[in-house]
């Protein structure tokens, strides 16, 4: 059953974040995981378009401000623990969300079987 959360149902972890899963709105295609803090999910809102925070960086950054990669936000839903984001988006500009030119950060296969592990006899 669908409903609406209220801002005070969201539980960031003890650094002031939470986990934020960006999924192409129309295909359900997973683009990236990113982090988000108070500021940048009031500033999404506020925006219609992603801004998260770098925990490198200790910033927010603007998806897109720089590359044109910009992410229009569809709709944001929370899980039912509250603890993370579940963000639906339209990718723009070029359509890529990966930093290396990709569509998706999820561009790689990780091989399911142990390299040293004996198959089955």
């Amino acid at each position: 059953m669908a409903g609406q959360a209220p801002l005070q149902a969201v539980r960031f972890d003890d650094r002031g974040l939470i986990p934020a899963v960006v999924q192409q709105h129309d295909t359900g295609e997973v683009l990236m995981v990113a982090w988000m803090s108070a500021e940048s999910l009031q500033r999404t809102r506020e925006l219609g378009e992603t801004v998260f925070y770098s925990r490198s960086r200790r910033e927010l950054w603007h998806k897109g401000a720089t590359s044109g990669n910009t992410q229009r936000v569809v709709d944001l839903r929370l899980d039912c623990d509250g603890d993370t984001l579940l963000v639906l988006v339209d990718q723009g500009g070029h359509g890529f969300a990966c930093h290396t030119g990709a569509r998706s950060c999820f561009h790689r296969t990780l091989s399911t079987s142990s390299p040293t592990q004996e198959p089955d006899r």
